[in-house]
């Protein structure tokens, strides 16, 4: 009869039945069952924290890059038909969904209630409804009318956050100061106005919802002092990984005297501090994985001891050192295994159910747990990255792996002889 291979049958069998807890034998499984419960929940917490992070990051690009632009054009065209000319140039470029020219500037609001500091963008008509993280997100009110006719030169478009704390709805009266006033025999003085509140917008993260104004690209410039000019040209893209590459292109068709820009540029040190954090936090739990693992050769090596005399046996009886090392080998991992698949599955469900979670805890203890005025964003984000989740389970049964090679190479250098004099 030819000999069993590696990994043959019994091998297994051995391997799964000493995990088995005997009279005798409780410390090694107490060891064994805290070595899964720490892979099990180190796991779970290494996939759920960076499907956390995965989603902040991804909720974060996709407000600030639906809310901003992909690049922007300063400078270049001085008259308004030089300006027009370039805007047609530029939105003729594929991969260009839209090219506006804004007025933005830093202005005091007052309400009945309170008074703010506040951003007014000054757009056309049609380069807000296009921009549809507002125009989609109209809470109260109605886009309808504004930068239309005498009357639609006064209406404005404020966040639903800034609105509540001036105490401010639909149809009411806001006061906007400009600190940019007109230049006069004393001085430049800050110009006052009072516009209606058209409707209110919420994009879900606080710092837009309560800090921007949208008026009318004609009334930004008469009331800031543009004259005729714009601050820059905002441009929005098919794809925003491809403004990099299209800077160049951009650049020629803005024409001399241009300067363009990136959101990668103008967002760098916030996206950089991003991946630093998100790659740190990977190393601390990829640690603690490691650390979960250990309890593996603990276990492992009092096994070893409990069994020297079964070790002994099956050498006499021809078991060479490959076979005991494999029945070790496979006995630690198969912790790792467990662990590593149970983590999984507990990590994947408590990210596919993160909202209900959070809804579950907040009304369970009475408290919100997720502030929108701390972390931007209305709720917590989870975006799970298969990939990473692959990454996270291999490191996790390498780490199992690694950790049975060394009991289990001992159990196999154990010489027979000696285990059995000592029994």
């Amino acid at each position: 009869m030819a000999p069993a291979g590696p990994f043959s049958a019994w091998e297994r069998t051995l391997a799964m039945r000493y995990l088995r807890a005997r009279r005798g034998e409780a410390g090694v499984a107490l060891i064994a069952i805290i070595a899964f419960v720490g892979i099990t929940l180190a796991v779970a917490v290494l996939i759920i924290v960076m499907s956390v992070m995965n989603g902040f990051r991804t909720e974060l690009i996709g407000k600030i890059l639906g809310f901003n632009g992909h690049a922007y054009v300063v400078g270049g065209a001085m008259t308004p038909d030089a300006r027009e000319a370039m805007v047609k140039r530029i939105r003729a470029l594929p991969g260009v969904v839209q090219a506006a020219p804004v007025v933005e500037a830093q202005s005091l609001v007052q309400g009945p209630d309170a008074a703010a500091g506040a951003i007014v963008r000054g757009v056309t008509p049609a380069d807000l409804i296009a921009t549809r993280i507002v125009s989609g997100n109209i809470k109260r009110g109605k886009l309808d009318g504004f930068g239309q006719g005498e009357d639609g030169g006064d209406l404005v478009i404020i966040g639903q956050k800034l609105a509540d704390n001036l105490g401010v709805g639909p149809g009411d009266p806001i006061s906007i100061t400009s600190p940019s006033g007109g230049a006069t025999a004393f001085g430049t003085l800050p110009i006052r106005k009072t516009y209606t509140v058209a409707g209110t917008f919420s994009v879900g993260m606080s710092d837009y919802d309560q800090a921007f104004i949208y008026m009318p690209l004609q009334q930004a410039q008469l009331f800031f002092g543009r004259d005729s000019s714009v601050d820059f040209i905002e441009i929005k893209l098919d794809n925003p990984d491809k403004a990099p590459a299209m800077k160049a292109q951009l650049q020629a068709l803005a024409g001399r005297g241009a300067v363009v820009t990136d959101w990668t540029e103008k967002n760098q040190s916030f996206f950089t501090a991003l991946q630093v954090e998100r790659n740190v936090m990977r190393l601390i739990l990829m640690l603690i994985v490691l650390i979960a693992a250990l309890n593996i050769i603990s276990g492992l090596v009092m096994l070893v001891k409990n069994k020297g005399r079964d070790i002994a046996i099956l050498r006499t009886m021809g078991a060479g050192k490959g076979a005991i090392l494999r029945i070790f080998l496979m006995s630690g991992s198969a912790i790792g295994v467990l662990g590593m698949s149970c983590g999984l599955v507990l990590g994947v469900l408590f990210c596919l159910n993160i909202e209900g979670i959070q809804g579950f805890v907040e009304g369970v203890t009475h408290t919100k747990v997720f502030n929108q005025d701390v972390y931007f964003l209305a709720h917590v984000p989870a975006k799970i990255d298969w990939i990473e989740v692959a990454y996270v389970s291999g490191w996790a049964l390498f780490v199992s792996l690694a950790a049975s090679i060394l009991p289990a190479w001992w159990a196999s250098r154990l010489d027979p002889v000696e285990a059995l004099r000592y029994e």
